[in-house]
């Protein structure tokens, strides 16, 4: 069960704060399954509040295949697997827990998986896909052990806040590049592009975009900023217009090809361990701020928690089955709840909307398509690439909550931080950050301030260097 500080829990009235009455809905199966009358809701709003978590999220489809074909997966197949995985891990919200909560994989898990895995370990992506679905059955295996509580209070409050901001730096980076605004440079290693390159141009368009789009505090922005630099990509001509509607590309390239014997050697170990630590902390982050959000926080606690989280650890393990990387929760589905929803009616909707969009392959491929320049450079993804910016941007800000003043909080902190982006490794990032945080407790006399699971880890991470070496 998932605790928080406790706080009487308020119920909300929508529709400008009439009471909701739905006359002739009691004895239909909406009714009877989710309870709208109890949750003070009705069936038109919980359509309108999927519709709108969907609007906000739906980026995911374009996104992911992006990022995954990038260390070798197949466009099509990630874009169909992330859209079955997304359905069905949503619908599983729906009718374990009632929750408006909609799950897809998940921004930063997809990088980690394709830059510092596959491309950065020269793991094979088949042998990364069985370590994401071990990590998903752990997911599922501990539910009745409390590690998952035990591991969300053994990690440092600063090194969390530290891990959210330095995966939102990696992100940014990646986006940097793709839009072709940073480039390598043999004597510093990055610098700053030609911006007067059509692809450059049109990202700083998109970029433009997404940041007015979100300073009006407009749902959807990413969604919204991503088709606007399409449109724009197509009047400039660096987007090639493919058709709408097909029919969906062939799963089989993915379906199947995960390697979980594979990702039982043991330098896998430290990889399935982060799945798992992204996974639980992007989950239980989620959950707790979209249910305070929408009054479903009671007595301190979330009901029906462990069914919210056993729907995240199902789709992770489906999701790595089909082909595509893990699936968590998703914050945007605060949009929906803002909207009215109260049920799992909502993520039916929603559920629906991810499964129609298989049949938009076409305009799904003409936006996460790359540009590739004249010199042969890397491919690069300026439609893609403001969206990621964007992204860092809502990362960064948790910045803040880390605790600066105490250099055995703050040095641990900054170098998690600075090694994800500048190592293009969530992985060393934490190594970093635990191993650091260890030593310094320990050489100030304040090792009771570090769980004994912090000192575990750290010593597993310095193995591995060793090991390396």
């Amino acid at each position: 069960m998932i605790r928080k500080s406790a706080r009487p829990a308020s119920a909300e009235k929508h529709e400008g704060g009439a009471n909701v009455r739905i006359e002739g809905q009691r004895a239909g199966w909406p009714e009877r399954r989710f309870h709208l009358a109890e949750n003070q809701t009705t069936v038109r709003t919980e359509i309108l509040a999927g519709v709108t978590t969907f609007m906000t999220m739906a980026y995911i489809i374009f996104v992911q295949p992006t990022v995954l074909a990038a260390c070798g997966m197949d466009f099509g197949a990630v874009m169909v697997a992330t859209c079955l995985s997304s359905a069905l891990a949503t619908v599983l919200m729906a009718l374990l827990a009632n929750y408006p909560i909609a799950v897809a994989p998940a921004m930063g898990h997809n990088f980690f998986f394709a830059y510092s895995v596959v491309m950065g370990m020269r793991v094979p992506w088949q042998v990364a896909l069985g370590g994401v679905a071990i990590a998903g059955t752990v997911f599922i295996l501990t539910a009745g052990f409390g590690l998952r509580e035990r591991l969300i209070t053994a990690i440092p409050e600063s090194l969390k806040h530290a891990i959210a901001v330095g995966i939102g730096l990696l992100i940014a980076m990646i986006g940097l590049q793709w839009a072709g605004i940073v480039v390598a440079s043999p004597g510093t290693l990055v610098t700053l592009g030609n911006l007067k390159a059509p692809p450059a141009l049109l990202a700083l368009f998109g970029l433009a975009t997404v940041a007015m789009l979100a300073a009006w505090r407009v749902r959807g922005t990413l969604l919204l900023g991503i088709l606007a630099t399409t449109v724009a990509g197509l009047l400039c001509g660096i987007v090639r217009y493919q058709g709408l509607i097909s029919r969906p590309p062939s799963l089989a390239p993915t379906y199947g090809k995960l390697d979980i014997v594979g990702a039982f050697k043991p330098d896998m170990a430290a990889v399935i361990f982060i799945f798992f630590f992204l996974a639980l902390f992007d989950s239980v982050g989620t959950l707790v701020g979209v249910a305070e959000q929408a009054g479903f926080i009671k007595d301190g606690a979330l009901p029906r928690a462990r069914q919210a989280l056993l729907a995240d650890a199902a789709g992770t393990v489906a999701g790595a089955g089909l082909g595509t990387s893990t699936v968590t929760a998703y914050i945007e589905s605060a949009a929906g709840v803002a909207a009215g929803g109260r049920t799992g009616l909502a993520n039916l909707v929603t559920a629906a909307l991810f499964l129609l969009s298989l049949f938009f392959y076409p305009l799904v491929k003409m936006i996460g398509g790359g540009y590739q320049l004249k010199d042969g450079g890397p491919a690069l993804y300026p439609v893609i690439a403001p969206a990621l910016i964007l992204v860092g941007t809502m990362m960064i800000k948790s910045v803040r909550r880390i605790a600066w003043d105490d250099a055995t909080e703050a040095i641990p902190a900054f170098l998690t931080v600075l090694l994800m982006p500048l190592a293009v490794s969530i992985t060393e990032g934490i190594a970093f950050g635990f191993v650091s945080y260890a030593l310094l407790k320990l050489i100030t006399g304040r090792k009771g301030e570090a769980h004994w699971l912090i000192y575990l880890f750290a010593a597993l991470f310095l193995f591995r260097y060793v090991a390396l070496t």
